[in-house]
């Protein structure tokens, strides 16, 4: 058996550089999607942590701006 699908009807099928980037998102949203339901799941079965082992949302937003800016642009 093949480990293509068949053909999907009134689809645009993707060249295989697009077919791979789609690949690589999907397998980096999976990653944080997996992290958020790791954290969810810790919550779940320890309650929720001290609020003073947590970073202040100030701090927290002011190191992703910096991650943010020090990355490559992007287009959607």
């Amino acid at each position: 058996m093949s480990q293509q699908p068949a053909p999907v009807p009134d689809r645009q099928p993707l060249d295989e550089h697009a077919a791979a980037s789609v690949l690589a998102y999907a397998a980096e949203q999976r990653a944080r999607v997996d992290v958020l339901a790791s954290v969810l799941e810790d919550i779940a079965a320890h309650g929720y942590p001290a609020a003073e082992s947590g970073v202040l949302w100030e701090d927290a937003r002011d190191a992703h701006l910096e991650r943010l800016a020090g990355e490559q642009p992007r287009v959607a």
